[in-house]
């Protein structure tokens, strides 16, 4: 009954996640706490298991630790040839990913899920095989140690001392169908260690030293049993917030990014807190001016700190500022976190009179956050920082406008010494020299080499005694040391506005190139406009050349680029990177250049995507290089308008087939309703007709056979012409109908259709008025005939015995033909309708054979193709007019 209070929302996503889970592979996790406790064993004893069942089960790769036992095990079921690496001279054994998926079974097992593949492989890791596995629709059995998990690696290691390398992401293990806690007791496996069960008797000697000892092994085996019970509470979590879409939860973690060697370890210890709380988690890094001068190295150490944040399923965010306090406080504010997470390093005063630490400025500008301060073991507080300027370059313009205006100051300096100015004004001359160049010179040097000239310069040409470096007056120093400070501190502040102001346009012009952006996509409407945007949007944010491949029927197409350089375009065009760009449209996945898939390729590879659906990829052109951060999410919000838009076109498109489609079928529904309904009466006639006339030959009069003669005639008329427009309307329908156009001359052509009005003309009186001149028109004959005889029909039908029907032509800028009657007319609410398909009137003067509505509508259709118009208007006193107009044709006649 519970089922019935559910939102039907929330019915919806489940049925999208079951059916979600129907479409990739599920993984099960055979877990334990340190190796030799019986993962592979369980594993390759579960799939025999399913073998006797008839689960088609392959081995994909099991890893060879000489085990007797599992040996024994991997006998009977199917292997998969393993891929040959050929790695610095070793021939290196790795899972054949490829294979597998061509094989395509059930169940694969692959073995170590924290395995690092060699390269040449197509991923670096290996649960990023298996992940590929699950995407195509392959079930795979794998197992790992707790020292693998990524957020529990610091743990791990204080525990036992040893750095363990190989580690998968927390959501790989959270997300498993399945976990299998494989355990045994710590003292058993000892017994299993000694007796050469688990390593050689020299492998077991070192490693009983090194880890395999019952303190580590407990406290293993404890972190263990409480991982498994920790993913039970999320699986319960996340059900418990199916059945109430309005939980939330207020708790909000935020952990400071940088480039230090131990940020990693406060990453981890800030991601199982957010897991505890069941908050939220926001990684933030505060880029200040100094971040263009980082070595590549610590760059690169950042970019590792964000992959891991990113990886432990940190939302990563970006603010700008040299007030690193001021910023994180400012950005908690605003985002409502409610707690910090922090380095010890950043909350120790290294001397009692240095400034206040993060941590302390970050109480007093948001005294309502907590504040958790994490252990950083075996890493001193300070690190002596670079020197700042060991990697200088002087040049020659700078060096050259810096030494001109030191030259000016000191010219204007003597004219002021001339003039009997006070040294203070002489002074300020010096600083605003000192200022200038900070603001017009590239590099922090020159500023603090001004400074030092400056003094030294002021002490030789303006203090007594002059044209030396001494002086007589015991006050200088202090002023030497005065201006000094006031022209090095003016500089500084200087040369970080500059920065600023700097950092400030970078973003400020990001920012509008996603703005931008966004307009460009609203008014585009074609698929290529779109990636043309897109791509062009690209390449004036990054500067660099962009590849794309869009997709039509479920291929990628070949690649165009875009150009950003002058480079020769070809390399980014090779089998290589094209297999690349189709792995990522296969997967919905990053790969390429800076990733660890396929990381050889020349290129960064995106998918273009909207939801699940993938609408192409995008190549960015690296060049050895990597994108930061911020640009990263840049790149990722453009294309996601962009894959927004391309899913707007493209409902767009199936709504215009689906109107055509239903169009059609309407179409269809109303032919098959006339020729049912309205050729009855007349085939009735006929045959009804011919059979009185075969039956009652001999005793009819003559005018009772004629009579029979002309209603089986006039109801063969009717539905000839009755088949002419439903002929003319098919092709008109499908685009066939062809125009063969020629000059005509108009009184002709009104003739000819006067021959093929229905006979009951004879009833109404026919006019036409000639023009005094020979019009002739540009026309299809045969059609506009049609066109004539059906309004000309039209009228007979719905005006009354003895009404008057005129055909006037007149010229102007085109020819202009009014068929014109004095019936009833036309009501005003059925004009808008008189040349729809299928539109019939009501009039009750229309004989009791009913309009299938066709005539007006093609005539309409005739008229429109020759680039004429129609419409229909009243007639004066009373009833209608029908005008139409076709092109003017001059014909010059040679005498």
């Amino acid at each position: 009954m519970d089922d019935l209070k559910l939102n039907p929302n929330d019915v919806l996503r489940r049925v999208s996640e079951i059916e979600s889970v129907k479409q990739t592979g599920q993984l099960k996790i055979f877990f334990g706490y340190a190796a030799g406790v019986g993962k592979t064993y369980a594993m390759l004893k579960e799939a025999h298991e399913l073998k006797n069942k008839g689960v088609d089960v392959v081995i994909g790769y099991v890893e060879p630790h000489q085990r007797v036992e599992t040996q024994a095990l991997v006998e009977g079921l199917e292997q998969i040839d393993t891929q040959e690496i050929d790695y610095k001279g070793l021939k290196l054994q790795e899972f054949n990913l490829d294979e597998a998926i061509l094989r395509k079974p059930k169940l694969v097992l692959v073995d170590e899920l924290a395995h690092t593949n060699a390269e040449g492989c197509r991923h670096a890791k290996r649960y990023q095989d298996i992940e590929e596995l699950l995407r195509a629709g392959i079930d795979v059995y794998t197992t790992v140690n707790v020292q693998h998990i990524e957020s529990l690696n610091d743990m791990v290691q204080s525990i036992t001392g040893v750095v363990v390398r190989e580690r998968i992401p927390d959501d790989v293990f959270d997300n498993a169908a399945q976990i299998k806690l494989v355990d045994i007791e710590p003292n058993e496996l000892l017994e299993r260690l000694n007796s050469g069960k688990i390593y050689k008797k020299t492998q077991a000697q070192s490693a009983t030293l090194n880890f395999f000892d019952i303190k580590n092994l407990t406290a293993l085996r404890e972190i263990a049993l409480r991982r498994c019970a920790d993913r039970i509470n999320r699986i319960s979590e996340k059900a418990r917030q199916l059945e109430n879409n309005g939980y939330y939860t207020e708790e909000h973690i935020l952990v400071c990014l940088s480039s230090s060697p131990t940020n990693p370890k406060i990453i981890r210890t800030a991601s199982r807190m957010a897991s505890a709380f069941k908050g939220k988690f926001t990684a933030l890094y505060v880029e200040t001016s100094d971040f263009p001068s980082l070595e590549e190295e610590t760059k690169k150490q950042l970019r590792a700190n964000i992959h891991l944040a990113q990886q432990l399923g940190a939302t990563i965010e970006l603010v700008y500022g040299d007030d690193v306090p001021l910023q994180i406080s400012e950005f908690a504010r605003i985002s409502g976190v409610s707690k910090i997470v922090l380095g010890r390093s950043s909350a120790k005063r290294k001397y009692y009179w240095s400034k206040p630490t993060l941590s302390e400025r970050l109480t007093e500008n948001a005294p309502n956050l907590d504040i958790y301060i994490i252990p950083e073991k075996g890493i001193p507080y300070y690190k002596k920082k670079k020197a700042q300027f060991e990697n200088v370059t002087f040049d020659l313009r700078d060096t050259l406008i810096s030494v001109a205006l030191l030259v000016i100051a000191t010219v204007l300096g003597t004219v002021f010494y001339q003039f009997a100015f006070s040294e203070a004004n002489i002074i300020t001359i010096y600083i605003l020299s000192v200022l200038l160049t900070s603001i017009v010179t590239k590099q922090r040097i020159y500023s603090l080499i001004s400074s030092v000239l400056s003094v030294l310069t002021f002490n030789y040409f303006f203090t007594v005694p002059r044209f030396t470096f001494t002086a007589y007056d015991s006050g200088y120093p202090v002023t030497f040391l005065i201006m000094f400070i006031a022209a090095f501190v003016t500089s500084s502040l200087a040369v970080k506005l500059k920065q600023h102001a700097k950092q400030s346009a970078q973003t400020a012009y990001r920012t509008k190139i996603l703005l931008e952006t966004n307009q460009l996509l609203q008014k585009t409407i074609k698929k290529d406009e779109i990636i043309s945007v897109t791509a062009n949007q690209l390449v004036k944010l990054f500067d660099k050349d962009i590849v794309v491949y869009m997709e039509e029927q479920g291929e990628l197409q070949e690649p165009e680029i875009f150009k950003a350089t002058l480079e020769e375009t070809s390399k980014y065009i090779t089998e290589n990177e094209k297999a690349v760009a189709a792995w990522v449209f296969k997967n919905n996945k990053h790969a390429g250049a800076s990733t660890n898939t396929l990381g050889s390729a020349k290129c960064l590879y995106l998918a273009i995507r909207a939801n699940d659906n993938v609408y192409g990829v995008i190549g960015v052109a690296l060049n050895h290089s990597t994108l930061e951060s911020f640009e990263n999410n840049i790149l990722l919000s453009i294309l996601g308008e962009c894959g927004l838009a391309l899913e707007s076109q493209r409902a767009i498109k199936e709504r215009e087939d689906a109107a055509v489609l239903a169009k059609n079928e309407q179409l269809r529904a109303n032919l098959l309703r006339a020729i049912s309904h309205d050729l009855r009466t007349p085939l009735t006639s006929i045959s009804g007709n011919a059979n009185i006339l075969l039956a009652s030959d001999e005793i009819m009069d003559h005018e009772t056979k004629k009579k029979l003669y002309t209603d089986i005639y006039d109801d063969s008329l009717w539905l000839i012409n009755l088949v002419e427009n439903l002929l003319s309307v098919t092709r008109i329908e499908d685009g066939t109908m062809n125009l063969k156009c020629t000059s005509e001359l108009i009184d002709e052509v009104i003739n000819e259709a006067l021959n093929h009005v229905n006979r009951n003309k004879v009833k109404h009186t026919i006019v036409v008025n000639h023009p005094d001149e020979f019009i002739f028109a540009k026309m299809d004959a045969r059609l506009i005939i049609q066109v004539i005889i059906n309004i000309v029909d039209n009228a007979i039908k719905y005006t009354p015995e003895g009404s008057m029907i005129a055909i006037d032509v007149k010229k102007t800028d085109h020819v202009v033909i009014d068929i014109s009657d004095n019936g009833p007319g036309i009501p005003d609410e059925a004009k808008a309708k008189i040349f729809d398909m299928f539109f019939t009137g009501t009039s009750k003067i229309v004989d009791s054979r009913r309009s299938m509505g066709l005539g007006l509508a093609l005539c309409k259709s005739i008229v429109l193709a020759h680039g004429g118009e129609i419409s229909v208007h009243d007639n004066k006193p009373q009833g209608t007019i029908f005008r139409f107009t076709l092109p003017l044709e001059e014909v010059v006649i040679h005498e």
